[in-house]
């Protein structure tokens, strides 16, 4: 029989996509209230790897992540997700997002990703939020899996997800 046990804090990081740089400056703003220091900023990305938010958020998408210094329990992904659904619909005008908000975790050996839609790989966490592994720790990297967005296969991605991975595991020596 197993023994039940809590897991160890993770790196919380947030994606953003957006063609309103002012935007991404205003939700670092309210995450850095929420969650404390970010400790991490990715430069601006070109998002042109699909087209499915270019008629809700325009074109020109750029794609841009921040890390925060304090882990937290995976627990409570569900509950952050909801946090950036808000913040959403806070940017949100004539009922189109402006901004899309992709909370996940790093932690030992895998990134998570939290998300509202289902499918056959993504686990039910509570309050209509689901997660899914996207990227998977090995022989020093991370490396994509069949369902791994395009984007996030990228050396760039892969290369900053790296990183994140690197701060995490220093923080979290005994």
């Amino acid at each position: 029989m197993g023994i039940p046990f809590k897991p160890q804090k993770v790196k919380l990081f947030f994606g953003f996509i957006s063609k309103d740089e002012v935007l991404f400056l205003q939700t670092e703003r309210i995450l850095f209230k929420k969650f404390g220091p970010i400790d991490f900023m990715s430069r601006m990305i070109p998002f042109d790897y699909t087209s499915y938010y270019n008629e809700e958020l325009g074109d020109g998408l750029k794609r841009k992540f921040v890390s925060t210094k304090r882990l937290i329990a995976p627990e409570k992904l569900a509950d952050i997700k909801l946090f950036t659904n808000k913040i959403e619909n806070k940017f949100s005008f004539h009922n189109k997002r402006r901004i899309n908000i992709d909370p996940g975790y790093v932690s030992g050996g895998k990134l998570v990703l939290a998300t509202t839609k289902d499918y056959s790989h993504r686990i039910y966490l509570g309050k209509g939020i689901f997660a899914e592994v996207t990227l998977f720790y090995q022989n020093g990297s991370f490396h994509p899996l069949q369902w791994t967005y395009p984007d996030y296969r990228t050396k760039d991605y892969i290369e900053i997800f790296n990183h994140l991975y690197k701060t995490y595991i220093e923080r979290t020596k005994v």
